[in-house]
């Protein structure tokens, strides 16, 4: 019997959810996962949310890209996602492993300039000094210009999407580096809200 230790797997893996505000939700949704490049990564979407999985790098481009896709044609668009990594049992994707590093679908995701709003909270697992680790990453998130300051539970980035999905990558990859052996990253990211716009 395999045992659940965390760390066992270098897979990083994430499960999200799109929720375009529009009657148009499902052509939104299905026309950014048509036009993405995922062949990267181990992907399967069923009626609630979509689990991407593979090399770190790939993960991150893959769901940039569905989501800035996504809020390209100004719809009102939230991202609701939690990535994850050294979680125990994770076996099924490692054939994605042996890809290279380069990321598919980054011209597709710089050609497309879009404000994003941003809660994230990092949780570095199995280490008793993990406040360190996540000031240190909030610390780090600060450096790229992104950071508006904390919310409850969480910690607010506001910003060009690309810029944001960096910081975010950078937060992800420096808890990793920490001694936590499972990292888990929970985002809700917004693009095109009405509110916003109206707030300012």
């Amino acid at each position: 019997m395999k045992e659940n230790v965390c760390g066992t797997s270098e897979i990083t893996g994430a499960r999200f959810s799109l929720y375009p505000m529009s009657d148009r939700f499902v052509d939104i949704i299905l026309s950014a996962l048509k036009e993405v490049d995922t062949k990267k990564v181990w992907m399967e979407t069923d009626d609630v949310s979509t689990c991407v999985r593979g090399r770190s790098e790939h993960v991150f481009d893959v769901v940039k890209a569905i989501f800035l896709t996504s809020a390209a044609g100004g719809e009102h668009v939230v991202l609701n996602a939690t990535f994850s990594n050294g979680c125990p049992g994770d076996t099924a994707g490692d054939t994605y492993m042996a890809e290279d590093s380069l990321r598919i679908n980054e011209r597709l995701s710089n050609s497309i300039k879009q404000e994003v709003a941003v809660q994230f909270a990092l949780y570095p697992l199995g280490i008793p000094g993990y406040m360190d680790v996540i000031m240190d990453q909030v610390k780090t998130v600060d450096q790229q210009g992104v950071f508006s300051g904390g919310v409850h539970y969480a910690s607010r980035l506001d910003g060009d999407g690309n810029k944001v999905f960096s910081a975010l990558e950078n937060a992800f990859e420096g808890a990793r580096n920490s001694d936590s052996t499972h990292i888990v990253m929970t985002v809700t990211m917004s693009a095109n809200s009405p509110s916003r716009k109206a707030g300012q």
